[in-house]
């Protein structure tokens, strides 16, 4: 196993109760041009993906509750063991891209097909066959790439999307009707929380948790503060249980000079996570780019929170 150093002597480590913040242990998956998934306990690598052959980038892994690593990589869906073994594939049709997805109930996935057009779909796992799809609308001239990368399921059965090509996050109920929408430059992730506001994360360097009404419960605006060590993109958001959140930070891994670059300091590359509380103070941070070198970031989730596709439903899908 391969230890992590997580940068923490650079950061103030305490939480409110004047305690040193715990060592994570979590799923890490990113995008680069190779596919790589890491699992970290208590500060080590114990299990890695690595597939060479992999195309595309990961932009949406989550460890499942049967230890199966369910995941999004652009050119199609995949599930991966934890033998490292995929044992269940689906391609993206020509010319359309997949970097979201999450199960609903033990037989059916849903996911944004970036195309035109552009379509949320549901299928079975068993025969891959399509159950429900609906259009989502998108801007002209179509852009394939830079539509979405990012939906969730929500407690109410529906489904938040990230529409990032024309700048809003949309709530639809598995027939297609929108039923809610934020405005959010460029909103590259989404969570649900379990009080019923979400959580959005822009590429335009802010994170924000909306109200079901639209209003604005907190935000973080990312680029103006400079403690933020460099985070340049709010590509992720995730709420952990204690009230504070974990941001990832893009790192342009197909920008060749930028790959150089980190490659020949590690130590002072871009942050891969930060994790701030409720007043946006950093209490934690993860920066790993070598021995061992983790990657682009786009998911953190940890490991003691598998999700639990028996407990997702899709309106009347389960």
């Amino acid at each position: 196993m391969k230890a992590i150093c997580l940068s923490l002597s650079l950061l103030p480590l305490l939480c409110g109760c004047g305690s040193p913040a715990p060592v994570r242990s979590f799923l890490y998956a990113g995008e680069s041009p190779v596919h790589r998934m890491y699992i970290v306990e208590d500060g080590k690598v114990v299990w890695e993906y690595v597939n060479e052959e992999g195309r595309g980038e990961i932009s949406d892994a989550m460890l499942l509750d049967d230890g199966n690593i369910l995941m999004a990589h652009q050119h199609g869906i995949a599930i991966v063991s934890p033998a490292k073994e995929i044992v269940w594939s689906y391609p993206a049709p020509e010319g359309c891209e997949i970097h979201t997805v999450q199960p609903v109930g033990k037989d059916h996935l849903v996911f944004v097909q970036n195309g035109d057009p552009a379509k949320v779909r549901v299928i079975r796992k068993s025969d891959k066959e399509t159950v429900r799809e609906f259009p989502l609308p998108v801007e002209e001239p179509v852009s394939v790439h830079g539509q979405f990368r990012n939906a969730r399921l929500t407690g109410r059965g529906t489904l938040l999307v990230a529409n990032m090509g024309l700048g809003f996050v949309g709530e639809y109920s598995s027939l297609g009707e929108e039923l809610r929408r934020w405005e959010v430059p460029s909103p590259w992730g989404v969570e649900s929380l379990p009080g019923g506001n979400i959580l959005v994360a822009s590429n335009k360097c802010t994170v924000t948790e909306f109200t079901l009404d639209g209003e604005v419960a907190w935000r973080l605006d990312l680029g103006a503060n400079p403690d933020y060590y460099g985070v340049t993109s709010g590509q992720k958001a995730y709420r952990l249980p204690s009230g504070n959140t974990v941001i990832g930070n893009w790192v342009n891994y197909w920008n060749s000079e930028e790959r150089e670059a980190v490659s020949r300091d590690p130590e002072n590359a871009p942050v891969q996570f930060i994790e701030v509380n409720p007043e946006g103070e950093i209490i934690w941070t993860l920066r790993s780019w070598a021995d061992p070198d983790l990657g682009p970031s786009t998911t953190y989730q940890p490991t003691d929170s598998p999700l639990h596709p028996d407990r997702m439903f899709f309106g009347d899908i389960k």
